[in-house]
């Protein structure tokens, strides 16, 4: 992914700051150095996880440490594959049968694997970017919104695809997470 990762952070219902990681770094570590007791969620924009991060030392520490902690694993050290030409190895597990049926394929079992994910992902992008945003939309809203009136309705509404629904159910909370929250639902 070429993008820059964005992330955005919460004080209590609020997002008081958002956009690359580098920024929110600076922004949260000024508050934490003035009240280290301060609870401040870091999301990251695209998965709606919540993400963890050490403030301490100086700015330039922090930003460094995070931004070594959340590389992507194309920026990774090298390891086993071939990294220069972007494959990664790890491991999977199969039935024999699925072995037996991968080892006759031609190119050979990698080159067979890389075309059964390709066509996947072809057969249907739009609704596998709508899988993903509500997938990130429910981490979102089970880390910061898990107690607020209606979460559970709300979340029912999310998977059963009504965001009519959901923007009803949500009308209630904090216009900040309401926003962010709606956002992954917009086409």
């Amino acid at each position: 992914m070429n993008e820059t990762p964005s992330f955005s952070a919460f004080v209590v219902n609020c997002c008081v700051a958002s956009g690359p990681l580098e920024t929110i770094m600076r922004v949260v570590k000024l508050r934490f150095d003035r009240d280290p007791g301060e609870a401040v969620l870091i999301f990251d924009d695209r998965t709606g996880r919540q993400v963890d991060f050490d403030f301490r030392g100086t700015d330039a520490e922090v930003v460094a440490r995070a931004v070594a902690s959340n590389r992507t694993p194309d920026q990774a050290k090298p390891g086993p594959g071939r990294p220069k030409l972007g494959i990664i190895s790890r491991e999977i597990s199969l039935l024999p049968r699925q072995w037996e049926w991968l080892e006759q394929q031609p190119n050979g079992i990698s080159a067979a694997l890389r075309r059964l994910v390709d066509e996947a992902r072809k057969r249907d992008p739009e609704g596998e970017k709508a899988r993903l945003a509500r997938e990130a939309a429910s981490s979102f809203m089970t880390a910061i919104a898990g107690n607020f009136p209606g979460f559970e309705e709300a979340s029912r509404a999310l998977f059963a695809k009504d965001n009519a629904r959901l923007r009803e159910l949500v009308g209630g909370w904090p216009k900040d997470i309401q926003a962010y929250l709606l956002r992954w639902l917009q086409p």
